[in-house]
């Protein structure tokens, strides 16, 4: 099994460290963590980022010790994207910042192209 080593998208080094920690709840049944995109959303698709199995039509990469799975089909909507993590009061969890969106919405998990 070939890992990819370049993940077309970018994680900041405050997503990592908030995976890392999250990596303790994860399960053996679902051992990678899955970027992707799905319809819906006020935008027309949101983001993923779940702990998932790998699929057929999945690349693997690793990052920074992380596991990681794409749809192959999905990173025509996501390569470039940074995810990034807010630790704020007024904010907090993961924020995509993804030059592919035409248009977002006020919760940032929406997009359209």
């Amino acid at each position: 099994m070939d890992i990819e080593t370049k993940i077309p998208v970018r994680f900041s080094a405050g997503a990592i460290a908030e995976i890392t920690r999250l990596n303790s709840t994860k399960t053996a049944e679902k051992p990678y963590l899955r970027v992707g995109v799905k319809g819906g959303g006020c935008s027309g698709m949101t983001y993923v980022l779940e702990y998932d199995v790998k699929e057929e039509a999945d690349e693997e990469f690793d990052v920074e010790g992380i596991p990681v799975v794409l749809n192959k089909g999905h990173e025509m909507y996501l390569v470039g994207m940074e995810i990034e993590f807010e630790g704020g009061l007024n904010s907090r969890g993961f924020t995509f910042k993804n030059p592919n969106a035409s248009s977002t919405c006020g919760c940032g998990t929406s997009f359209a192209v």
